[in-house]
């Protein structure tokens, strides 16, 4: 009963870290300014990374032509 105990516990600890990563993810890619996450804030200068994914993009889309 104690291997039973051992696999919920890794299956438990792996899923809660994919859960977390996966939020984070999220996170990063909504370009929201302000996050509140539980006990967690995070707040961002969106504007500077819409301006880097601009020139990013520009640059992309002139080597290919």
């Amino acid at each position: 009963m104690q291997e039973m105990s051992e696999v919920f516990w890794g299956m438990f600890l792996t899923t809660s870290i994919g859960f977390i990563l996966g939020i984070a993810r999220l996170c990063y890619k909504s370009k929201c300014q302000s996050i509140d996450l539980c006990c967690i804030k995070i707040v961002r200068n969106v504007e500077i990374e819409k301006i880097e994914d601009l020139d990013e993009n520009a640059k992309s889309n002139s080597n290919k032509v």
